[in-house]
This record gives structure tokens, C-alpha cells and sequence, in this order.
């Protein structure tokens, strides 16, 4: 293990982040709302940081090995999370305790959108735009770490992704290096912010509103500058433009790089795995409109058509944006909605979840496995496309499969203990590991209420879905230290 290595690049990257805490400051100037020595604050402290973590090492230039990239990974989101809860430390309003100011930023670097947080209307505009930021700073470490980092190390079948499925990353990368393939998604993530940014403005939020709401929405975050939520809007045209920002935020961002590139929409129709995300998107949408009709939720056709759109799409992506509260839906419809965030977005996109990818393999192991019984001395492989998934790659989604269970059950186990409810226990953890926000029970509206010991784990949870979680536990398993 070369510690140096990885302190170098952590101290580089605490001091990189901490220049986007200077943003929030001419926000604060704009407005004129006072919090801006938080945010000085806080540059101050996480530059001092990155500063002392990088200067005994900074002669060090050797390249990173794989053990280094797993700390590097982890380091990534669990330093720049703790140093990115700083200026919410340091600011009069809100007023946080360290744990609400770490799970706060936690959430939004992670993109989850779970949140502490009430009165957001009354807040700071320098605060409110910061928990934005955080989001879609998070949302493109996601879309890069997913496409550029993970498939190297081979964390729970991501080496499939490199490897195996068609389409432009087949050969190892999208671009020849790691930062000529992450200036490539920058360009991709940032023109679909400023779109979607265009659109928001269009459709009648104020400029503000418009740029704060597109970071989380590419980001597939879920803040708000309300408490309302999109929903505060009250408008079906922003509701629909931010339905078609989600549902694209959703789709792996190298497909989005190749149609850029190529000026052609073949590559979305060729790939398996949108082509089931789509679907699944569609069936589910069709289920809940249709019981919300005949429930008679709400009086207008067209409000039932809406609201389910809306909430389908933002809960399946892992958005976590509301219009209504879905939670009170009836029937089976709020659990429902609640499972298809395991499922999430697409690999390569900034959604949560164990991915659409991961799911589908799943499903077309699980009906070869029916076949065998009827034939069991047929070659049956299983196939992403027209091309074969080797043996490895499956047993690595099944490993990452029944991990993500007994973590889920586990961490479940220890919020019951707590003393919070199955119903709250339950949608708590599955909006953190899912890297959702909204749950249902006593998180249905924030994480506020619940204790300090439930919101550490959900911080945990944040982070190991975030991380794909084998990146995370493996770095408390003796193997990984061994010489």
C-alpha cells in the first residue's frame, strides 16, 4: 500500500474543491444575505487541509495502482463530504449540528437528496445554491467514476461494462486517457445543465430557480430552493420539462457523448440496456396512471396523467423530486414506486440504484436458469445484445446482488433497533442506498425528526450506494491491507 500516492491525490482534490465555495460567496454578495464568511470560512479551512495533506507528499509522481484507486474512490466522497459540511457549519441560518451539517452535505455530493433541512424557502439564496452545486459537482464525479474508474477495478460486474457490452465504450474507454474521457462527459454534462437551465427559465421559474433546479436535476439529485419541492411551481410545462431532463439524465452519458458526436439517436435504440430502462419506465408508468384513475386520486384525467408521469419518473431515476405527496397514493403504489428505485438508472448515468444493467442480467439469468430445467444439457449463454456475457461477469452481479441485500437488512436491522418503525426503517434506508431522498413513514417530508445514531447509518448508506459498495467494504477487509 502507497499511502503517499493516494495523499497527494486527495490533497489535490480537498484543494480543488475547496474553490467551489467561492461561487456561493458572489451569490451571497448578489443578494445581499450575509452568509457570505461562511463560505470564506470554509475555503479557508478546506484549502488549509488540502495544503497540509499535499505538501509532504507533493514529490511524489508515481502513477496510482489499483489498491491506490480504491482509497482514492472512497477518499473522493468521505473527505470532500465531511470538508463540503463546513460552510453549513459556519453558517448563522441555518444552524446545524455536525451531524445534520454532515449528512446535509453527505446527501447532496452523493446526489441522494435526502435532507434535514425545512423552511428552505426562507433560507440564505447562497446556502440554498450551494446544496445545488453540491449535487451536480457530485453528479459528474458519478458519471465519471462509473465510466472511466470503476470498470478498471472490476468493482461488481462494472468490468462487464469496459469489456463486453456494445456500444462506444467497448474498447476499454471512451476516450484513449481517464482526463481526456472526463473533459468529453464534462462537455456532455455541462450542455445538458445549460438546456435544462434554458428550459426551467422558459417555463417560468426565475433565473435562479432555473439554474439551481437544472444541477440536480442532471444530477438526478433531488434538492430544491422549496419545501414544495417542483411541486411549489404549480406548473404542468416545468413538471414535463423536468421529466424529459430526468428520464435523459438516466441514460448512460457516453451514449449521450456518441450521439453528440455523430449527430445520430441509433446508439440509444442499439443498447439493451436503455431499451429496458424505457420499458421499464413505460410498464410502470402505465400501472400507476391507471390505478390512480380508477382509485379516482385525483378529479381531471389529466392530473392523474401528470402527477404519475412525474413521480414515476423522478422516483424510478433515483431523482426524488415531488409534486405530490405520493407516499399518501393508495393501495400498493408509494411501496411500488419505493422498489423501483432499486432499480434506478442506467450505468454511466448520475442515477442511483443497483442499476438497469445489473437488473437485466439478473432477469435473463434467472429465466436461463427456468430453461435448464427443461433442457439441462443445452448451452445457454446468457446474452447483453448479440453478445455473450461471460461466466465472470455474472457471478460478479450476483455477488454485488446478494451484498447489496445483506447490507440493506443489516442496516435496517440496527434503524429498528433505534426505534423507528419497519415502514420508516425500511424506506430510510432504501432512499439512502438507493441514493433516492424522499422515503415514506416519518421520512416521507426529511430526515429531521428521525435520531442522530439513524441518520449516521443513513450517511453510510449514502456513501455505500454511492460507492457501488464493494468499493467501500473492501477497504475494511484484512486482505486489502496485506503486503
Amino acid at each position: 500500500m502507497r499511502i503517499a500516492v493516494t495523499q497527494r491525490i486527495i490533497g489535490l482534490l480537498l484543494m480543488t474543491f475547496s474553490t467551489t465555495m467561492l461561487p456561493p460567496v458572489v451569490v451571497s454578495l448578489i443578494f445581499a444575505d450575509g452568509s457570505a464568511p461562511a463560505f470564506v470560512y470554509g475555503f479557508a479551512v478546506t484549502l488549509a487541509a488540502g495544503c497540509l495533506v499535499w505538501l509532504p507528499v507533493r514529490h511524489d509522481r508515481r502513477e496510482p495502482r489499483l489498491r491506490d484507486g480504491f482509497l482514492i474512490v472512497a477518499g473522493f466522497w468521505l473527505v470532500l463530504g465531511s470538508f463540503g459540511a463546513m460552510p453549513l457549519l459556519f453558517a448563522s441560518e441555518p444552524s446545524l449540528r455536525i451531524i445534520d451539517a454532515l449528512f446535509e452535505a453527505i446527501s447532496g455530493l452523493t446526489t441522494t437528496g435526502a435532507t434535514v433541512l425545512t423552511g428552505l424557502d426562507s433560507l440564505p439564496p447562497a446556502v440554498l445554491w450551494y446544496r445545488q452545486q453540491l449535487q451536480w459537482l457530485g453528479g459528474i464525479g458519478i458519471i465519471v467514476l462509473a465510466i472511466a474508474v470503476l470498470p478498471m477495478l472490476g468493482v461488481g460486474g462494472m468490468q462487464l461494462y469496459r469489456a463486453e457490452t456494445p456500444g462506444p465504450v467497448k474498447d476499454n474507454k471512451l476516450t484513449p486517457r481517464i482526463t481526456e474521457t472526463a473533459k468529453a462527459l464534462f462537455l456532455v454534462y455541462l450542455g445538458l445543465t445549460t438546456a435544462c437551465a434554458i428550459a426551467y427559465f422558459a417555463a417560468g421559474m426565475s433565473l435562479f430557480d432555473a439554474i439551481c433546479h437544472s444541477f440536480s436535476t442532471i444530477a438526478i439529485g433531488g434538492f430544491s430552493t422549496h419545501d414544495l419541492s417542483i411541486g411549489h411551481f404549480d406548473s404542468t410545462l416545468i413538471d414535463l420539462v423536468a421529466v424529459v431532463f430526468m428520464f435523459i439524465a438516466g441514460i448512460n452519458f457516453s451514449l449521450h457523448f456518441v450521439a453528440w458526436r455523430n449527430l445520430s439517436l441509433a446508439h440509444y435504440f442499439s443498447d439493451p440496456e436503455t431499451r429496458a430502462y424505457a420499458n421499464l419506465l413505460a410498464g410502470m408508468l402505465i400501472f400507476v396512471v391507471l390505478t390512480l384513475y380508477l382509485q379516482g386520486q385525483y378529479a381531471l384525467l389529466s392530473d392523474n396523467v401528470v402527477n404519475g408521469l412525474f413521480q414515476v419518473v423522478s422516483v424510478a431515476t433515483t431523482t426524488g423530486f415531488t409534486t405530490t405527496d405520493f407516499s399518501a397514493w393508495p393501495g400498493a403504489l408509494p411501496v411500488l414506486l419505493l422498489f423501483s428505485s432499486f432499480v434506478g438508472g442506467c450505468v454511466g448515468s448520475t442515477g442511483g440504484g443497483m442499476k438497469v444493467m445489473r437488473v437485466l442480467l439478473l432477469y435473463k439469468q434467472g429465466l436461463r436458469e427456468v430453461r435448464r430445467l427443461v433442457h439441462p444439457s443445452a448451452e445457454m449463454p446468457v446474452k447483453l445484445g448479440n453478445n455473450p456475457v461471460p461466466a465472470r461477469a455474472i457471478d460478479a452481479v450476483w455477488g454485488f446482488f446478494g451484498v447489496y441485500v445483506v447490507v440493506f437488512v443489516a442496516m435496517m436491522t440496527v434503524l429498528l433497533a433505534t426505534g423507528l418503525d419497519q415502514v420508516t426503517a425500511f424506506s430510510a434506508i432504501a432512499a439512502s442506498l438507493n441514493n433516492l431522498g424522499p422515503g415514506l413513514g416519518d421520512v416521507a417530508t426529511g430526515f429531521g425528526g428521525v435520531n442522530d445514531v439513524a441518520k449516521a447509518v443513513c450517511i453510510v448508506a449514502m456513501l455505500l450506494g454511492r460507492l457501488e459498495i464493494f468499493t467501500l467494504l473492501v477497504l475494511v477487509t484484512p486482505t486489502f491491507w496485506r503486503p
